[in-house]
């Protein structure tokens, strides 16, 4: 029996160490995501130098779309089955025009460091609606460190913002629930579809709607064309709305939505050192500590058992 035992021990040892790294491999991917999600709100604040809101957002996602719809045609990708349709409805829904617009509309009297609350509250709505949507349980200590990570966040965002809050508020908090649904829609998919496809699916199908609304748009608002609009400009299109949304949902369709979304509890930080670096906002000494808080947070959550 021990030679029968010790036989299986390589075995079982080569079986995980594959999906170790795959695991590893798509909070790598996550990350990426995130660290790309975390320039959205600089690049926005700078593309809003140059265009307003509703060109911004129509501009975006026509760019985005052309980007998608380039690598679908070049890869000759077929088109979706008719189930998966409507999945990418709510993903473009959320993710492609709900989620920028609001964010868009209300950093026009926001800072990002206030909208920034809505990304720490992210992670636990996106955690809640795969709960209800796919019927994940993750456990109580997941449960546990998700509430203390959101929490630290929001109490470091709101300290930041002088504690008031903004008419811009009500945007924020919209933006948090169809973006939460796009994820989770999205995760969901990407089991079952190469995430860049689903995200660049979902662009291609709100093309025709980027494509009215920004001629409409420019004929109203005025554009002003700088280096910093149009680096913003192209960033959000290229950069958060299709790379970043690509190895994002690869990285939830290897680890899973609810692990995947609490890496997003680090997006606040990294928003507002990238406010410091290319806004010239300053930050108050209770950074580096939230930042320990947050990154304790993401290690517990990351292994707790679903």
């Amino acid at each position: 029996m021990r030679a029968q035992s010790s036989a299986i021990a390589p075995s079982r040892i080569a079986v995980d160490a594959p999906q170790q790294r795959s695991s590893s491999f798509g909070v790598v991917q996550a990350a990426l995501g995130v660290t790309a999600f975390s320039l959205t709100f600089p690049a926005t604040a700078w593309g809003l130098e140059g265009f307003g809101p509703w060109s911004l957002v129509a501009v975006r996602s026509v760019l985005a779309a052309l980007i998608a719809g380039g690598c679908l045609l070049a890869l000759r990708v077929p088109l979706p089955a008719r189930a998966h349709w409507p999945g990418l409805a709510v993903v473009g829904a959320g993710v492609v025009v709900g989620f920028p617009l609001l964010t868009t509309l209300a950093l026009q009297t926001s800072t990002t460091a206030h909208a920034a609350v809505v990304v720490g509250l992210l992670p636990l709505t996106t955690a809640a609606l795969s709960a209800l949507r796919m019927g994940n349980r993750p456990s109580r200590t997941f449960w546990t460190a998700a509430l203390a990570g959101a929490a630290a966040v929001v109490a470091f965002t709101v300290q930041q913002s002088g504690g008031a809050l903004t008419g811009a508020d009500l945007y924020l908090f919209a933006a948090l629930l169809v973006c939460a649904a796009g994820y989770t829609e999205g995760g969901r998919l990407a089991r079952v579809m190469p995430g860049w496809q689903v995200i660049g699916w979902a662009l291609v199908l709100c093309a025709p709607l980027g494509v009215i609304g920004s001629a409409l748009a420019l004929s109203y608002e005025p554009v002003h064309l700088t280096g910093h609009s149009v680096a913003g400009l192209l960033w959000v299109a290229a950069g958060s709305q299709f790379v970043g949304l690509v190895v994002w949902y690869r990285g939830m369709a290897v680890i899973g939505i609810p692990k995947a979304s609490q890496l997003q509890l680090a997006q606040p930080l990294l928003t507002l050192v990238w406010s410091v670096l290319l806004l010239g906002e300053h930050l108050t000494v209770a950074a580096p500590l939230t930042a320990a808080a947050v990154l304790v947070c993401i290690a517990v959550t990351q292994r707790a058992r679903g």
